[in-house]
């Protein structure tokens, strides 16, 4: 099944909803970025939360980063989404190697640590929003829902989760974003709080093989979900060897020169999607005629 993420109200309004599966996604991050297991968990987590809430802007142009920086060996995660379901990211330390927590799960907060969440959302704007908030317990989901209330004081939910196959590879992975809007009423609120207390974990409905409409439903049973739309999921990086070749470009006759002079090959590295240009002398010597 295809990667995908859905849209949704419920309770007539008062609570907005998201959900998505990311398995294909996390997978193909896991794969460019050869990561380990908690790294894979911890990666796919903080992509699923991205696809997610990239989804919540309104122009194709926006774009939304979240950034994680801890004092645990991963050091820190980096994820960039849009509102068509693009997403990227990536792991300043994609091996570490952890035991399980006490729970018998991959440790994903011993390997973030203490640290602080940061979403920047560029709106088109002079400035870009940037919004900041502790980690509270460093899993993620928890975090998010933690940056949710104090940074824009919007009340959420949010369960993220990522199953790993023993060779490695990802089993599952997605989650969900539940928020009351504005003027909602007590009794939907209790009503609400009473369902999501009731529901397994995140982890344990994506191993039953549900999908984004079954958990929503399975969450909003009685709530009237409505679902407004669907859209892909996928990991989608838009870097390009003539993108690099423009900042290149930007470097100047002087850094050029210099380049030139070393006669060797200069290779150009994206972190999002681990992928390296190569420019040849040749080429560099080309830019340089063609900037003049």
């Amino acid at each position: 099944m295809s990667d995908y993420l859905l849209r949704a109200v419920a309770a007539d309004g008062k609570i907005r909803a998201f959900a998505a599966t990311t398995r294909s996604t996390v997978e193909e991050a896991r794969r460019r970025h050869d990561t380990s297991p908690v790294m894979t968990a911890a990666l796919g987590r903080l992509l699923t939360a991205g696809v997610m809430m990239g989804s919540m802007m309104k122009s194709e142009r926006d774009r939304l980063t979240l950034k994680i920086n801890g004092d645990g060996p991963a050091k820190s995660l980096t994820v960039v989404a849009d509102n068509r379901g693009h997403v990227k990211g990536y792991a300043e330390v994609p091996q570490v190697m952890l035991h399980a927590n006490e729970k018998g799960k991959l440790d994903v907060a011993g390997a973030l640590g203490i640290g602080v969440l940061t979403v920047t959302k560029d709106l088109g704007l002079k400035e870009p929003y940037v919004g900041t908030s502790i980690l509270v317990t460093s899993e993620i989901a928890e975090d998010i829902t933690y940056y949710y209330a104090t940074s824009e004081q919007t009340p959420s939910a949010v369960a993220l989760g990522v199953l790993m196959n023993r060779e490695n590879t990802v089993r599952q992975a997605g989650g969900f974003i539940l928020q009351l809007m504005p003027g909602v009423d007590d009794e939907t609120i209790t009503l609400l709080e009473k369902r999501i207390g009731e529901i397994e974990s995140i982890t344990s409905l994506l191993d039953e093989g549900l999908t984004p409409e079954q958990i929503l439903e399975r969450v909003l049973e009685g709530f009237g979900l409505e679902i407004l739309e669907k859209m892909p999921v996928d990991f989608y990086c838009d870097c390009s060897k003539q993108k690099i070749r423009g900042a290149i470009v930007s470097l100047g006759r002087e850094d050029l020169e210099s380049l030139i002079e070393d006669r060797q090959p200069v290779e150009a590295h994206c972190d999002y999607c681990n992928t390296s240009y190569l420019f040849e002398v040749e080429e560099i010597e080309e830019i340089l005629k063609n900037a003049k």
